[in-house]
């Protein structure tokens, strides 16, 4: 059992990458049934739909726990807090309703896992060819999520400009991009902090996020001689082996 458990999270078989997918699918709909649901009010189905994405979620967890060999390590981990965290979430509403955005986290880890990556290069060539964008796209939206999840959990029952996700996503990015109209605020000592921290912290790193989106560092263009596949946009010789290299390039204004 333990070894089939052990394939499945960690081996190389179609079968063990299918699962994986299926994982990355399912931290995924569980992302858009937080989102979703911040829309509407609390009803009896969504509290059932609750409970069932945390019974998964759970048991996703013990098997992880299971066929862990540092488990001390691993619980030292920022993903697995986030995931204890998103699990009473769904278990226990009432003590963290809201906090199940966290569970992206998982999903931003296990995208940038080894196995992952080398699978999605070879059953995608698009991705293999815009690696560095698509990941740079996808930490972006990783930081706006989280960034915006954390908000409107720490917001939504306290102040009144914060009623859904968009509210929050709204306050988020007019933050982010220093356009700062000023309608939304969040209220109290926890919510100017956290305004703090978003003004400092997240201003520099989303404008590192966006530069690598729009204007990429590195470039795919294989060396002949070494192999080296990665390099500067701008590089005339291979760092690895000093070859000339050619890479078009339309030049820098």
């Amino acid at each position: 059992m333990m070894g089939k458990l052990r394939h499945l999270y960690e081996g190389h078989s179609p079968g063990a990458y299918r699962f994986r997918y299926g994982l990355l699918a399912f931290d995924l709909l569980t992302v858009i049934f937080v989102v979703v649901t911040s829309f509407f009010p609390r009803s009896r189905g969504v509290e059932i739909a609750d409970a069932l994405f945390g019974v998964v979620i759970l048991a996703d967890f013990i098997a992880r726990l299971a066929i862990e060999k540092q488990k001390l390590r691993w619980f030292l981990r920022p993903p697995v807090w986030a995931d204890i965290i998103a699990l009473v979430s769904f278990l226990a509403p009432i003590a963290g309703e809201g906090f199940g955005f966290l569970r992206i986290l998982r999903t931003l880890r296990l995208l940038h896992t080894y196995q992952i990556l080398s699978r999605l290069r070879q059953d995608f060539p698009k991705f293999r060819e815009f690696e560095e964008v698509t990941l740079a796209a996808i930490n972006l939206v990783v930081f706006l999520f989280v960034t915006t999840g954390l908000i409107y959990a720490l917001q939504v029952d306290d102040n009144p400009d914060i009623r859904n996700y968009a509210d929050a996503l709204y306050f988020t990015v007019t933050t982010l991009t220093t356009t700062g109209f000023g309608d939304i605020t969040l209220t109290g000592t926890t919510g100017r902090m956290l305004s703090v921290g978003v003004m400092i912290f997240g201003v520099t790193l989303f404008l590192r996020l966006a530069q690598v989106l729009f204007r990429p560092t590195k470039v795919r263009v294989e060396c002949e001689t070494c192999g080296l596949a990665l390099h500067d946009a701008d590089a005339v010789h291979c760092k690895h082996c000093g070859a000339t290299i050619h890479i078009d390039t339309e030049g820098e204004l």
